[in-house]
């Protein structure tokens, strides 16, 4: 069996103070993360935060710069006997004011603002422990240039 890890991108994008987040239908129940998902074919790691950001929560995202690549392996369950690894890529940077009219991804109960405080105290499970990280490094002051990512020509 050979390893193959998913590598996904997030969007970190804050307004006054609280941070864009989303509600999700996970196999265990509901889950809070960032937009967030993974990276397909032929689309730059930009492109896919921006059209993940769009197809979770509807808003249009507009990345500034890098916060960090972050790897979690999800802990093994009986359900899952070979979980995978995850690289993500996460990103920070804006939102245009108001989100477009139109569904969200299946999956997607809500998005929605939270602050730091109500993110660390959930009412629902974080999605993985990157999600706390990347808001916490965000206030860290955490940010890399966007250029730091090199897609070059076949």
């Amino acid at each position: 069996m050979s390893w193959h890890p998913h590598v996904t991108v997030a969007a970190v994008a804050e307004q006054a103070g609280r941070f864009l987040l989303v509600e999700e239908q996970t196999r265990h129940g509901l889950a809070w993360n960032q937009p967030a998902g993974h990276w397909e074919p032929g689309e730059s790691l930009i492109d896919a935060v921006v059209r993940e950001t769009r197809e979770e929560t509807a808003y249009t995202f507009h990345p500034t710069a890098l916060i960090g690549v972050y790897v979690w392996a999800r802990p093994t369950d009986h359900d899952d006997p070979a979980p995978p690894t995850f690289l993500r890529v996460t990103f920070t940077g804006t939102v245009d004011p108001e989100p477009a009219d139109h569904a969200l991804d299946e999956g997607i109960v809500r998005a929605f603002w939270a602050e730091p405080e109500t993110l660390r105290s959930a009412a629902a499970p974080l999605r993985s422990p990157m999600v706390l990280r990347s808001v916490d490094d965000w206030m860290a002051g955490v940010r890399h240039p966007l250029d730091l990512i090199q897609h070059l020509a076949p």
